[in-house]
């Protein structure tokens, strides 16, 4: 991509990333718009030597690009019903399904915790030439108010268990009675049984399983659609 045709604020952003951390843009596309996703280009210069896994808790989750959150995008892009509609996505990180869902006609709004992960979704909108997104610190612990959704959506956002109580008043706070939670996870992750058997007590929640191929293995991913119950 020519960095030039970004606009000043989001090329003055690419270019203070850059000077850290080696980049490189995703493409995919999403009906017949072609969207680009900001990356760190390796991860290993980013982790500078440190376990991921020695600390779950302080891993940086945001800087993959997870196959839930590609199986996520697919489906909010494939979304017909989005006029007027308004999204919030939740642990955003890269933002490919917010992306997805903007250039499907939803209303969006990205959240998540750091500056630098809201700086990587600037420009990913701005390369992809999605207008009016918007981008919000949302601490699940202490939430700001904010009007509710017509839809939440996120992808690995299951990962610690001490976060799954502030992620249901989340949800109760945050989604219109009417509303839609679409959740996307690696079949794998422990944590997803747990909270859905605490999120089955006030929400009617379905099931769909996505299998992608993925370094010559299959890999299933779960779509999980919650709406409140009557």
């Amino acid at each position: 991509m020519d960095i030039q045709t970004l606009p000043e604020p989001e090329r003055q952003i690419y270019n203070r990333i850059r000077a850290k951390y080696k980049l490189t843009f995703d493409r995919f596309e999403v009906g017949d718009k072609q969207l680009r996703l900001l990356k760190i280009a390796d991860l290993e210069e980013f982790l500078d030597g440190k376990d991921p896994f020695a600390n779950v808790s302080e891993f940086p989750f945001w800087i993959r690009l997870w196959d839930a959150a590609m199986v996520l995008a697919y489906v909010l892009g494939s979304q017909r019903d989005t006029e007027n509609k308004h999204l919030l996505e939740l642990g955003a990180g890269l933002g490919a399904p917010g992306l997805a869902a903007a250039a499907a006609g939803y209303a969006v709004t990205m959240s998540d915790y750091e500056d630098i992960i809201m700086d990587f979704q600037r420009v990913s909108a701005a390369a992809s030439d999605l207008h009016g997104i918007q981008f919000v610190h949302l601490d699940w612990l202490q939430p700001q108010s904010l009007k509710p959704f017509d839809v939440l959506a996120g992808a690995e956002i299951l990962f610690r268990d001490d976060f799954f109580k502030p992620l249901l008043n989340i949800f109760s706070t945050l989604l219109k009675p009417d509303g839609t939670i679409f959740l996307a996870h690696d079949a794998t992750r422990q944590s997803l049984s747990k909270f859905l058997k605490l999120a089955d007590k006030d929400f009617d929640i379905a099931i769909k399983k996505q299998t992608i191929r993925r370094d010559g293995k299959n890999k299933t991913i779960i779509v999980n659609r919650l709406r409140h119950k009557k």
